[in-house]
């Protein structure tokens, strides 16, 4: 039950408007089961620069708070029956590409995405982001032009290089 689409979507829908309360974005927000439950929410300041999420360890409080009044009343179908802890963090340099949004915004730079089932032979790509066409995200990968699904992308991050 814990990340499923439905789920997320309604998770999501819940603690946006909150983050936007504070003049932050929801990046993410999903479960993980790393040394318990934990609700990892993934927030940063809208028109900052690449790698940079302009969020301060004052905003991660605020928003964690906040969303602690409003998960404990918001909780049917969206929160998990047993204790789980709640993080709030900038989503860092690598950041990951959830929405569509997120995939025409950083067109231009540096991507690893992974897809559900392969494309073109296989499942891990690298390369150059070119965006969003029709339901399909496009890559450059060593010079080759791949269309990849949407709903076929398990995991995009963005690439930092130092």
């Amino acid at each position: 039950m814990l990340n499923d689409a439905t789920q997320l979507e309604k998770l999501r829908a819940t603690i946006a408007p909150v983050c936007a309360a504070h003049g932050l974005e929801l990046v993410d927000a999903r479960f993980t089961n790393e040394r318990g439950m934990v609700l990892q929410v993934l927030i940063e300041r809208p028109g900052q620069p690449v790698g940079h999420s302009g969020v301060s360890l004052t905003d991660c409080q605020a928003v964690s708070r906040d969303l602690v009044t409003v998960l404990d009343v918001e909780h049917e179908g969206i929160m998990p029956r047993e204790a789980y802890r709640l993080e709030v963090g900038s989503p860092g340099i690598e950041r990951p590409l959830i929405s569509r949004g997120d995939f025409e915004r950083f067109a231009g730079h540096e991507v690893r995405l992974s897809a559900r089932r392969p494309v073109a032979g296989r499942r891990r790509f690298q390369g150059v982001l070119r965006g969003v066409d029709g339901d399909a995200v496009k890559l450059s990968v060593s010079g080759e032009e791949l269309a990849v699904p949407l709903a076929e992308v398990a995991k995009a991050n963005l690439v930092y290089r130092f």
